[in-house]
Protein backbone atom coordinates (compact mmCIF):
# COMPACT_ATOMS: atom_id res chain seq x y z
CA UNK A 1 0.00 0.00 0.00
CA UNK A 2 3.00 2.81 0.72
CA UNK A 3 4.63 1.63 -2.35
CA UNK A 4 1.48 2.24 -4.10
CA UNK A 5 0.71 5.72 -2.54
CA UNK A 6 4.60 6.82 -3.49
CA UNK A 7 4.23 5.62 -7.01
CA UNK A 8 0.07 7.79 -7.55
CA UNK A 9 2.12 10.60 -5.94
CA UNK A 10 5.17 10.22 -8.43
CA UNK A 11 3.09 10.10 -11.66
CA UNK A 12 0.75 12.96 -10.23
CA UNK A 13 4.17 14.99 -9.76
CA UNK A 14 5.18 14.21 -13.27
CA UNK A 15 1.53 14.19 -14.98
CA UNK A 16 0.27 17.34 -13.85
CA UNK A 17 -3.25 17.60 -14.54
CA UNK A 18 -6.56 18.58 -12.58
CA UNK A 19 -7.81 15.07 -13.90
CA UNK A 20 -5.34 13.14 -11.71
CA UNK A 21 -4.93 14.49 -8.67
CA UNK A 22 -2.05 13.69 -6.26
CA UNK A 23 -2.86 11.10 -2.97
CA UNK A 24 -2.38 14.42 -1.05
CA UNK A 25 -4.96 16.49 -2.57
CA UNK A 26 -7.85 13.51 -2.35
CA UNK A 27 -6.75 13.22 0.90
CA UNK A 28 -7.57 17.09 1.70
CA UNK A 29 -10.96 16.55 -0.31
CA UNK A 30 -11.53 13.52 2.09
CA UNK A 31 -10.71 16.11 5.19
CA UNK A 32 -12.99 18.80 3.79
CA UNK A 33 -15.87 16.67 3.12
CA UNK A 34 -15.86 14.53 5.97
CA UNK A 35 -16.07 17.93 8.69
CA UNK A 36 -17.87 19.99 6.30
CA UNK A 37 -19.63 17.73 3.72
CA UNK A 38 -21.76 14.89 3.63
CA UNK A 39 -19.31 12.28 3.81
CA UNK A 40 -19.88 10.27 6.40
CA UNK A 41 -23.54 10.49 6.02
CA UNK A 42 -23.43 9.35 2.69
CA UNK A 43 -21.28 6.54 3.52
CA UNK A 44 -23.68 5.95 6.75
CA UNK A 45 -26.44 5.16 4.05
CA UNK A 46 -24.72 2.67 2.01
CA UNK A 47 -23.23 0.79 4.55
CA UNK A 48 -26.94 0.28 5.97
CA UNK A 49 -27.78 -0.43 2.86
CA UNK A 50 -25.06 -3.34 2.09
CA UNK A 51 -25.83 -4.74 6.00
CA UNK A 52 -29.49 -4.85 5.07
CA UNK A 53 -28.95 -6.55 2.36
CA UNK A 54 -25.98 -8.84 3.29
CA UNK A 55 -28.10 -10.63 6.35
CA UNK A 56 -31.32 -10.92 4.43
CA UNK A 57 -29.36 -12.79 1.56
CA UNK A 58 -27.03 -14.99 3.89
CA UNK A 59 -29.91 -16.18 5.67
CA UNK A 60 -32.73 -17.31 2.73
CA UNK A 61 -29.17 -18.25 0.95
CA UNK A 62 -27.96 -20.61 3.58
CA UNK A 63 -31.69 -21.48 4.44
CA UNK A 64 -32.19 -22.81 0.56
CA UNK A 65 -28.10 -23.81 -0.23
CA UNK A 66 -29.59 -26.56 2.79
CA UNK A 67 -32.60 -27.58 1.17
CA UNK A 68 -30.76 -27.76 -2.42
CA UNK A 69 -28.19 -29.67 -0.44
CA UNK A 70 -30.27 -32.22 1.25
CA UNK A 71 -33.55 -32.50 -1.08
CA UNK A 72 -32.48 -34.04 -4.38
CA UNK A 73 -35.92 -33.36 -5.78
CA UNK A 74 -35.52 -29.27 -4.56
CA UNK A 75 -32.32 -29.32 -6.67
CA UNK A 76 -33.48 -31.15 -9.53
CA UNK A 77 -36.80 -29.02 -9.87
CA UNK A 78 -35.03 -25.61 -9.25
CA UNK A 79 -31.32 -26.19 -10.18
CA UNK A 80 -32.33 -24.21 -13.60
CA UNK A 81 -33.34 -21.60 -11.67
CA UNK A 82 -30.43 -21.35 -9.79
CA UNK A 83 -28.38 -21.34 -12.92
CA UNK A 84 -30.36 -18.58 -14.45
CA UNK A 85 -30.09 -16.30 -11.04
CA UNK A 86 -26.09 -16.90 -11.13
CA UNK A 87 -26.12 -15.52 -14.50
CA UNK A 88 -28.68 -12.74 -14.58
CA UNK A 89 -27.14 -9.40 -14.99
CA UNK A 90 -27.31 -7.34 -11.80
CA UNK A 91 -27.97 -3.90 -13.65
CA UNK A 92 -31.44 -5.72 -15.28
CA UNK A 93 -32.55 -6.44 -11.83
CA UNK A 94 -32.08 -2.81 -10.57
CA UNK A 95 -33.62 -1.52 -13.41
CA UNK A 96 -36.52 -3.56 -13.85
CA UNK A 97 -37.15 -3.23 -9.66
CA UNK A 98 -37.00 0.84 -9.99
CA UNK A 99 -39.09 0.47 -12.84
CA UNK A 100 -41.89 -1.30 -11.00
CA UNK A 101 -40.96 -0.07 -7.15
CA UNK A 102 -39.29 3.65 -7.88
CA UNK A 103 -36.11 4.79 -6.82
CA UNK A 104 -36.64 3.98 -2.92
CA UNK A 105 -34.28 1.90 -0.42
CA UNK A 106 -36.64 -1.02 -0.65
CA UNK A 107 -36.01 -1.68 -4.63
CA UNK A 108 -32.36 -1.16 -4.38
CA UNK A 109 -32.11 -3.70 -1.17
CA UNK A 110 -34.00 -6.28 -2.86
CA UNK A 111 -32.41 -5.72 -5.85
CA UNK A 112 -28.94 -6.80 -4.00
CA UNK A 113 -30.39 -9.53 -2.43
CA UNK A 114 -31.77 -11.01 -5.66
CA UNK A 115 -28.09 -10.44 -6.82
CA UNK A 116 -26.49 -12.17 -4.28
CA UNK A 117 -28.70 -14.82 -3.10
CA UNK A 118 -28.04 -17.29 -5.78
CA UNK A 119 -24.28 -17.42 -4.91
CA UNK A 120 -24.95 -18.29 -1.51
CA UNK A 121 -27.15 -20.65 -2.40
CA UNK A 122 -25.07 -22.51 -4.80
CA UNK A 123 -21.96 -22.46 -1.97
CA UNK A 124 -24.00 -23.76 0.52
CA UNK A 125 -25.18 -26.67 -1.67
CA UNK A 126 -21.98 -27.75 -2.38
CA UNK A 127 -20.93 -27.66 1.58
CA UNK A 128 -23.71 -29.53 2.46
CA UNK A 129 -23.09 -31.93 -0.60
CA UNK A 130 -19.39 -32.78 0.86
CA UNK A 131 -20.75 -34.04 4.08
CA UNK A 132 -19.14 -36.83 5.42
CA UNK A 133 -21.06 -39.71 5.50
CA UNK A 134 -18.92 -41.24 7.91
CA UNK A 135 -19.86 -38.68 10.52
CA UNK A 136 -23.62 -38.81 10.29
CA UNK A 137 -23.32 -42.78 10.77
CA UNK A 138 -20.98 -41.97 14.15
CA UNK A 139 -24.02 -39.56 15.18
CA UNK A 140 -26.23 -42.58 14.28
CA UNK A 141 -24.45 -45.24 16.39
CA UNK A 142 -24.34 -43.00 19.33
CA UNK A 143 -27.55 -42.14 19.28
CA UNK A 144 -26.78 -38.24 19.18
CA UNK A 145 -30.14 -35.99 20.07
CA UNK A 146 -30.77 -34.11 16.66
CA UNK A 147 -29.97 -31.09 18.21
CA UNK A 148 -26.90 -32.50 19.47
CA UNK A 149 -25.88 -33.81 15.80
CA UNK A 150 -26.67 -30.41 14.30
CA UNK A 151 -24.33 -28.74 17.13
CA UNK A 152 -21.03 -31.54 16.68
CA UNK A 153 -21.94 -32.66 12.87
CA UNK A 154 -24.14 -30.30 11.24
CA UNK A 155 -22.48 -26.87 12.08
CA UNK A 156 -19.08 -27.40 11.93
CA UNK A 157 -19.27 -29.36 8.66
CA UNK A 158 -21.21 -25.77 6.83
CA UNK A 159 -19.69 -23.20 8.50
CA UNK A 160 -16.28 -23.37 6.24
CA UNK A 161 -18.67 -22.91 3.39
CA UNK A 162 -21.03 -20.03 4.95
CA UNK A 163 -17.87 -18.07 5.89
CA UNK A 164 -17.02 -18.63 2.14
CA UNK A 165 -20.55 -17.46 0.99
CA UNK A 166 -20.12 -14.29 2.94
CA UNK A 167 -16.61 -12.97 2.25
CA UNK A 168 -17.63 -13.67 -1.69
CA UNK A 169 -20.83 -12.41 -1.41
CA UNK A 170 -19.95 -9.27 0.35
CA UNK A 171 -17.12 -8.37 -1.96
CA UNK A 172 -20.06 -8.61 -4.08
CA UNK A 173 -22.28 -6.55 -2.32
CA UNK A 174 -20.22 -3.89 -1.75
CA UNK A 175 -19.66 -3.11 -5.50
CA UNK A 176 -23.34 -3.59 -6.69
CA UNK A 177 -24.79 -1.30 -3.79
CA UNK A 178 -22.33 1.51 -5.28
CA UNK A 179 -23.80 0.81 -9.00
CA UNK A 180 -27.33 0.79 -8.20
CA UNK A 181 -26.87 4.26 -5.93
CA UNK A 182 -25.75 5.89 -8.89
CA UNK A 183 -28.35 4.85 -11.31
CA UNK A 184 -30.80 6.48 -8.90
CA UNK A 185 -31.03 6.97 -4.92
CA UNK A 186 -31.13 9.57 -2.62
CA UNK A 187 -28.03 9.11 -0.75
CA UNK A 188 -24.94 7.62 -0.47
CA UNK A 189 -21.58 6.94 -1.49
CA UNK A 190 -21.96 5.72 -5.25
CA UNK A 191 -25.14 8.76 -5.37
CA UNK A 192 -22.47 11.46 -4.45
CA UNK A 193 -19.97 10.07 -6.70
CA UNK A 194 -22.59 10.31 -10.00
CA UNK A 195 -22.92 13.68 -8.76
CA UNK A 196 -19.25 14.70 -9.13
CA UNK A 197 -18.69 12.52 -12.33
CA UNK A 198 -21.31 15.21 -13.72
CA UNK A 199 -18.76 18.00 -12.07
CA UNK A 200 -15.91 15.88 -13.52
CA UNK A 201 -14.52 16.61 -9.83
CA UNK A 202 -12.16 13.62 -9.75
CA UNK A 203 -10.38 14.31 -6.09
CA UNK A 204 -14.04 14.14 -4.67
CA UNK A 205 -14.80 10.48 -6.24
CA UNK A 206 -11.45 9.69 -5.54
CA UNK A 207 -11.98 10.98 -2.00
CA UNK A 208 -15.31 8.99 -1.33
CA UNK A 209 -13.75 6.11 -2.81
CA UNK A 210 -11.17 6.10 -0.91
CA UNK A 211 -12.91 6.34 2.26
CA UNK A 212 -15.65 3.47 1.38
CA UNK A 213 -12.24 0.85 0.48
CA UNK A 214 -10.98 2.01 3.93
CA UNK A 215 -14.05 1.03 5.42
CA UNK A 216 -13.97 -2.73 3.08
CA UNK A 217 -10.36 -3.09 4.55
CA UNK A 218 -11.47 -2.48 8.22
CA UNK A 219 -14.14 -4.28 7.78
CA UNK A 220 -11.82 -7.46 6.53
CA UNK A 221 -8.71 -7.19 8.54
CA UNK A 222 -11.20 -6.07 11.64
CA UNK A 223 -13.94 -8.27 11.47
CA UNK A 224 -13.79 -11.16 9.02
CA UNK A 225 -10.54 -12.20 9.48
CA UNK A 226 -10.88 -12.26 13.00
CA UNK A 227 -14.23 -14.38 13.03
CA UNK A 228 -13.03 -16.96 10.68
CA UNK A 229 -9.92 -17.75 12.74
CA UNK A 230 -11.93 -18.38 15.63
CA UNK A 231 -15.04 -20.22 14.49
CA UNK A 232 -12.13 -22.55 12.50
CA UNK A 233 -9.89 -22.80 15.01
CA UNK A 234 -10.84 -26.79 15.66
CA UNK A 235 -9.36 -27.83 11.69
CA UNK A 236 -6.03 -28.65 11.98
CA UNK A 237 -3.30 -26.46 10.61
CA UNK A 238 -1.53 -27.54 7.64
CA UNK A 239 2.36 -27.18 7.48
Amino acid sequence: MPLLLLLWQLLSMLILHRLFPSPIAVAQVMWVETTQGKLLVDLGRTLTRVAIAFAIAMVLGTAIGIAFGRLRWVDRLFSGWLLVGLNLPAIVVAIVLYIWMGLNDLALILAVTVNKVPLVIATVREGVRSFSHDLDELGAVFRMSPLRRLRLIFVPQLTPFVLAAARTGLSLIWKIVLVFEVLGSDGGVGYRISIMFQFFNIAGILAYTSAFIAVVVVFEYGIMQPLERRVLRWRPVRA
